[in-house]
């Protein structure tokens, strides 16, 4: 049996290590060696705030236009944001992974600053969460295209600076899409049964 276990921690820690080095190089490929890029710096530097941004601003706009699906469909981002953030940290402690540019150094260059654990990208966790709320809500390529096209581009960002392998964008995208799907179809779950109950509600008076 102790054998048995042995086997497992060293297949386990082998097939870790071959995972790291095949992230480690293809994260190589995209991170420019000293190189700097302001259009990806931007992107990067601007990417949470925008995310964190479109709630609020719809909420602004559903209140001003009297408009309850786009104030509903606000709470549903906000919320599929805020329950990403918290998973993506939680994500973070547990695993613990080092930043790319820390593990390897002289391989992967850092630009601009990045603090904490590397995995799941919290940039594109986010982005993600907010293209996939607003697709969801609004199903028209010109809310599709541009969303995942931002997603991608902080996403593609987060590499190119060497704040993350690609498994940690990989991490990202899972996390943010996913819990903003579940989100949404909690939403839609409750938005009905409120509707059912209110309608028996009035039936039985």
């Amino acid at each position: 049996m102790k054998f048995k276990l042995l086997i497992l921690m060293l297949t386990l820690s082998a097939s870790t290590t071959i995972a790291q080095n095949f992230d480690a190089k293809l994260l190589s490929k995209i991170n420019p060696n000293g190189g700097y890029s302001s259009t990806w710096g931007f992107v990067s530097n601007n990417a949470v705030q925008v995310a964190v941004a479109a709630p609020f601003a719809m909420m602004a706009v559903g209140i001003i236009e009297h408009d309850p699906l786009l104030k509903r469909n606000a709470v549903n981002t906000g919320v599929a944001l805020l329950a990403t953030g918290l998973i993506t940290q939680g994500v973070k402690s547990t695993i613990q992974r080092q930043r790319p540019f820390m593990a390897n150094q002289g391989m992967i260059f850092q630009q601009g600053n990045a603090g904490g654990y590397s995995f799941p990208s919290g940039h594109t966790s986010a982005t993600f969460s907010l293209a996939t709320s607003l697709s969801l809500s609004y199903s028209k390529w010109y809310v599709i295209a541009p969303s995942f096209a931002f997603a991608g581009a902080t996403a593609y960002s987060r590499m190119y600076r060497g704040a993350h392998y690609p498994g940690d964008v990989l991490g990202g995208i899972i996390v943010g899409t996913g819990t903003s799907f579940l989100t949404w179809k909690l939403q839609k779950w409750i938005y009905k049964y409120n509707k059912a109950y209110n309608k028996g509600f009035v039936k039985n008076k």
